[in-house]
Formats: C-alpha cells, sequence, structure tokens
C-alpha cells in the first residue's frame, strides 16, 4: 500500500469560509451527513477538526457531541459561533431537547484525547484532505471507536472539475490547491484494511468549487449529472461500520482412550497352558 504521508503539512483550514465556495460545500455535506447520522446510536459522538465541528447533525439521536478542534484560536471562533446558535435556537419553536448541546475539546486528530472504545461515532468532514498522515488518523479512529461503531468521511474528489483545477494556475491562493484529494476507492480500501464494511457513498456538488456558483440553471445540472456522471462529482461522503469477528471457544472433542500400537516392532504373544504344564 503506497504511503500517503506527506513531508510539508499542508495548510489547515480554520472554517468554510475560506473556500470560495465554502457555504455551499458546507450545506451539501451537512445534508449528507444528518441522514447518516440517523443511524449512529449510542453515547458519544465526536467530529474530527474544524471543518467537521461546523457541520449540525440535527437528526442525530446522540445528545452528547465532542468538537475536537486543534488550537485556542479555533477553539474561540467555536465558542462564539455556538453562542450564536444557540440563540438562534431559543428563539425558535424548537424542542430544547432535540438541541444537542457540543462540548469542545483541544487537540490533535492523529493523537485523539479519548480511551479506546468510548465513541459510537466520528465524522471527518474532508480532515483527510488536509491531514500530514491519514493513516495514523484513521489508526486512532479505530482505536478509539466502539464494536459496531460508524465513522462518516467527506473528502474532495479528484476525478472531478475541481481536482481537475487544483493543477492549473488558477486562484494559486485558494487553500484548495493544498487539499490532498484523496479518491474514494483509495479512502474505503483504507478503511477495509482496518475493518470497517463500506454501508453507503454518496456524490455531491457538481462543479469547480474554486469560484462562487451564480448560474440559474446550476440545480438542474446538478441533477442531471449526479443521475448520469456520479463518478465525476467534487465531493463524496462515505459511511462506514465497524465490524469486530467475535472469538467464539471450540469445543474439544471427546477424549478417547487411544489403543496403544507399538509402531515398527513385532509383538509376541505367549500362550500359557493352564494344565500347568
Amino acid at each position: 500500500m503506497r504511503s500517503a504521508f506527506q513531508k510539508i503539512p499542508p495548510r489547515y483550514p480554520e472554517s468554510w469560509g475560506e473556500f470560495p465556495a465554502g457555504e455551499q460545500i458546507r450545506q451539501a455535506i451537512n445534508s449528507v451527513c444528518n441522514d447518516y447520522a440517523e443511524r449512529v446510536f449510542g453515547y458519544h459522538f465526536a467530529k474530527l477538526g474544524s471543518l467537521s465541528s461546523a457541520i449540525t447533525l440535527e437528526a442525530s439521536p446522540i445528545r452528547h457531541h465532542v468538537n475536537l478542534v486543534p488550537d485556542e484560536k479555533t477553539l474561540k471562533k467555536a465558542n462564539v459561533c455556538d453562542e450564536r446558535d444557540r440563540h438562534d435556537s431559543s428563539s425558535s419553536h424548537r424542542d430544547p431537547f432535540v438541541q444537542c448541546q457540543p462540548s469542545f475539546v483541544v487537540g490533535q486528530s492523529h493523537s485523539l484525547p479519548f480511551s479506546e472504545n468510548s465513541i459510537d461515532g466520528f465524522l471527518l468532514a474532508n480532515e483527510l484532505d488536509f491531514a500530514q498522515d491519514p493513516h495514523e488518523i484513521l489508526r486512532e479512529v479505530d482505536r478509539v471507536i466502539t464494536q459496531n461503531g460508524y465513522v462518516i468521511i467527506s473528502g474532495f474528489n479528484p476525478l472531478s472539475l475541481a481536482g481537475i483545477a487544483k493543477f492549473l494556475p488558477v486562484k494559486r491562493g485558494n487553500i484548495l490547491h493544498d487539499a490532498r484529494f484523496f479518491t474514494s476507492y483509495r479512502i474505503k480500501d483504507w478503511l477495509q484494511l482496518l475493518g470497517f464494511e463500506i454501508v453507503e457513498q454518496r456524490q455531491v456538488m457538481f462543479s469547480t468549487l474554486f469560484f462562487q456558483q451564480k448560474w440559474k440553471g446550476a440545480v438542474k445540472l446538478q441533477e442531471y449529472l449526479a443521475s448520469y456522471l456520479p463518478w465525476c462529482s467534487a465531493v463524496y461522503v462515505i459511511l462506514a461500520k465497524k465490524r469486530v469477528i467475535p472469538m467464539t471457544a471450540i469445543k474439544p472433542k471427546r477424549n478417547v482412550k487411544p489403543r496403544f500400537s507399538a509402531v515398527g516392532a513385532s509383538v509376541r504373544t505367549s500362550t500359557v497352558n493352564r494344565s500347568g504344564r
């Protein structure tokens, strides 16, 4: 397996606002992740990275969400957004029980500050695209996730128009030029090697991502490409489930007293005369 380690770490985005079509990307990923989150049950759900923290999983049955952010600066921004969201939710007529209260933890995705078998679900929203060593992150996820836990991973597709524009001299200061753009086949191969089962994959955002989409016919074009050319989408979202094969003790067979046999030796039998002669 070809190593995905990169000597120079890519620039890490602090929010979706650093992308030209950041809010559109976030909304598209949020919609798919919301559907996937309905299948994840348990007690704790972890979102890794600043991009994952901005994904709101309102349909998740898990009430405790942990947002892992890389530094204090991102934590302050996340707290401001969290306070704004709480204010908006309090002004609406939503049931307060449905609103999950996330907690924020400062840490790194390649060294998770969680104990083994403690997290029921993970969200990695384009976290691997800006990782220096994505293998290390997935190994940490595999260490921390519970048996039959779920992981949701989104990434940029190198086979899309955005993947081609990455290598063109278009907006060289755009952080998308630093993204790794792993294929979904490669991500699924890594997951399967760690014992994950691929449950579902969806393709979203059929555009370059380097420009804001203002064309009125973009919606119909997106629907056409999603139906006939799904492989060229700019973003993919994968849902995988951890499979642990239980170890069952094999019952020993019934012990039978072995018969003695002299292998390679001659056996003499003597006849005893009962008359004493």
